[in-house]
């Protein structure tokens, strides 16, 4: 990878490599979420059933879309679908022009220090395999607003 190519080179000019360097690992993308009829949003601290909890990583990335139909790829060209991504996330900061938070293993070089810095699900996701489907509306964290 290029030396500080996130800080060099704008999102659409990085190598697929760079991209995913990107992923701060905190698996927040990787929490269900339902849209309702006006649009919002509802976040659950229910994660899919590929996420390894505890590494916050897919434990099947290379498969996930076909184990996980509903899987969502984050590319350039759709990030402006992803309004929900939090405003920790790397791809989000970028794309609105701000930088890297220095809790980022990219800056910090500490992978962990997502974790300790309470940003990642580790504490607090529950696996949708341990999730009944009707007992997934009592484990709504948070309604997001998403315009349009």
């Amino acid at each position: 990878m290029r030396e500080r190519f996130w800080e060099r080179f704008p999102l659409e000019e990085l190598t697929n490599e760079e991209w995913e360097a990107l992923c701060d690992g905190c698996g927040q993308c990787c929490l269900l979420k339902f849209q309702d009829d006006e649009g919002d949003l509802a976040v659950l601290n229910v994660a899919c059933e590929l996420l390894d909890i505890q590494g916050c990583r897919c434990s099947d990335y290379a498969h996930r879309f076909e184990k996980v139909p509903d899987c969502q790829q984050l590319t350039v060209e759709r990030i402006e679908e992803f309004r929900w991504l939090p405003r920790s996330c790397a791809y989000r900061r970028l794309a609105e022009g701000r930088k890297l938070a220095g809790w980022h293993p990219l800056i910090s070089g500490d992978p962990e220090r997502v974790h300790r810095k309470g940003i990642s699900v580790r504490s607090f996701a529950v696996s949708q395999s341990e999730v009944p489907e009707e007992e997934l509306e009592d484990h709504i964290i948070a309604i997001l607003p998403i315009d349009g």
